[in-house]
Order: structure tokens, then C-alpha cells, then sequence
């Protein structure tokens, strides 16, 4: 309440820590729960468009205060799947795109879906830095933090995107990742049409 009540650069700053603290936290609950995925599950109809709109919401103030423009399209399709895990998964693939943004142009982000006969797709696109060549393979693996996470200085803890890949598994789904150096990344998540679930 007293940094929304008294606006100036101090409190942004200290807003801005707090955004950061409280995404260390959910990335620290959900590690933990991680192991007991089949405890915490609930799987239904959800609505892509339901989930991409609640992670915008939570990312909305950084998106204003840094100008990030987003394209969202195509997104009125259902998939069976645990919203708030997907929620997770997706803020922590949008958090990156807003971490690794490029400061000399105007940072986008497009996020859109495609149904195929096997599976749906969901699109993360953004016109970021980009990943180095030859590190695209290890993003997925725990503690990698890359070239980005370590020369900027962005305190990347690499966690996030191991997390991404180990829930989608849990969920019988793929997160899969393209990208080129400073020319951005591409990320995909890829929902089987199949209601079926191991939760194993």
C-alpha cells in the first residue's frame, strides 16, 4: 500500500523487487510440488484464450511501464489440461521474452494457437535477444543459465524454463524452443488431442 500510494522512482524500484521476489516464490512452490505432481493435478476444459489473458494480466504492469507490445490472435480453443499449471508454465516462457528483450527497439511479443488433428499448438514468439548458437539444446537442463543469464547480468537462476519442461512432461505435453541470436525466440507448447493423461 505505500509503494502504491506514493509513485516515485524509489518505490518503482522496490515494486519492481517485490514482482521479482514473488516470481522466486511460485518458482520455489512449484519446484517442490513438482515431485508430487499427481497430488495437486486437475485436469478439464480450459480455454487458451482464458489462460494467455490471465498471464498478461499478471505481467500487465511491466508490459505498460517498458512499452512491450503484444499480438494475441487465434486463441478460442479449448484443451484439456490443469489451468493453473499451464499458467505457471506460460508466465515463466512471457517473463523471459520481457527479461531478454532487446532495449534499442521496441520489444513485441505474439502469442497465438493452431489446432492440427493430433494436437494443439500455442505460440510464444518475441523479437528478443535471442539464444546463442549451439545453447538452445541445454535451456531445459536445471541451473543452465547461458550466455544471456550470465554476461547481462539478468540474475537468472535457471530454474524457470526446467520447470516449463518438467511440468509439460508431467502433463503428457511438449514445450519446445527455436531461436537465433538477436533475432528472438520462438516457443511452443503442444497439447495432444488425447484427453488421456499418465500422471505416473
Amino acid at each position: 500500500m505505500i509503494v502504491e500510494n506514493n509513485k516515485n522512482e524509489i518505490t518503482k524500484s522496490i515494486d519492481e523487487e517485490l514482482d521479482k521476489i514473488e516470481n522466486y516464490i511460485e518458482q520455489a512452490l512449484y519446484y517442490a510440488r513438482s515431485n508430487t505432481a499427481n497430488q495437486d493435478y486437475y485436469i478439464k476444459k480450459n480455454k487458451i484464450e482464458d489462460i494467455v489473458n490471465e498471464c498478461i494480466k499478471k505481467n500487465r504492469k511491466v508490459l505498460i511501464e517498458e512499452k512491450i507490445s503484444i499480438n494475441t490472435h487465434d486463441l478460442k480453443i479449448s484443451v484439456n489440461t490443469d489451468s493453473k499449471w499451464i499458467v505457471f508454465i506460460l508466465n515463466q516462457i512471457i517473463q523471459n521474452s520481457i527479461k531478454y528483450r532487446k532495449v534499442e527497439e521496441q520489444a513485441k511479443i505474439e502469442i497465438y494457437s493452431v489446432k492440427g488433428k493430433e494436437n494443439v499448438i500455442l505460440y510464444i514468439k518475441d523479437n528478443g535477444m535471442g539464444i546463442k548458437s549451439g545453447e538452445t539444446t541445454r535451456v531445459f537442463e536445471k541451473g543452465f543459465t547461458g550466455t544471456n543469464g550470465r554476461i547481462l547480468n539478468k540474475k537468472s537462476t535457471g530454474i524457470g524454463l526446467y520447470l516449463c519442461k518438467k511440468l509439460c512432461d508431467k502433463l503428457g505435453m511438449r514445450v519446445e524452443l527455436e531461436s537465433a541470436q538477436y533475432e528472438g525466440t520462438e516457443v511452443r507448447l503442444v497439447f495432444p488431442n488425447s484427453s488421456h493423461i499418465d500422471m505416473k
